[in-house]
């Protein structure tokens, strides 16, 4: 169903017709119920923040068993935390976050497999792409050094990658 089609039904029912429809979805979708959160309570943006940090620390770092380095679990907590329209800075990151836990990953546990390395480097340039697009690579131009410090040891061309990654955003 289209977005129109469904303006057009929604604007034949009453206010408490769509009250009760907002309500019905607010019970049973989490997503929902996590968006009116945030959106009637703004100030919880820092701890919607540092929920979906752990959500990818725990991929790399979890409290119980073995990490398992899921970077689309990652990927679909960044784009969770996106659409709750949160402040870039804070967008900005948690999207730094999955590439600091990759790299350093690596460095504690040693060369991981090319996907590994292909996929932290996509998710490095998404990061100082979106930090460009919203002026905020100075923000984040420590953190961003570290990282490729961090891959310096690394095998397959990701010593090689992530400084020409970061060298495209930052000009010295």
């Amino acid at each position: 169903m289209s977005k129109s089609t469904l303006k057009k039904e929604l604007q034949k029912l009453t206010k408490e017709q769509l009250v009760e429809q907002i309500l019905d979805l607010y019970d049973k979708n989490k997503a929902v119920k996590e968006f009116y959160g945030f959106y009637l309570s703004p100030h919880t943006e820092k701890d919607l923040f540092e929920k979906y940090k752990q959500v990818i620390n725990n991929e790399f770092y979890p409290n119980r068993g073995e990490p398992k380095t899921r970077f689309s679990v990652c990927k679909k907590a960044i784009s969770d935390f996106k659409a709750l329209s949160p402040s870039p800075e804070l967008i900005a990151d948690l999207m730094l976050c999955l590439v600091e836990n990759a790299c350093k990953f690596t460095r504690e546990y040693g060369d991981m497999w090319e996907g590994y390395y292909i996929s932290a480097e996509n998710n490095f340039d998404a990061a100082l792409k979106f930090m460009e697009k919203h002026n905020l690579l100075e923000n984040f131009k420590l953190r961003a050094e570290q990282c490729i410090n961090r891959a310096s040891y690394c095998g397959w061309g990701f010593c090689d990658s992530m400084p020409d990654i970061f060298y495209e955003y930052y000009q010295e």
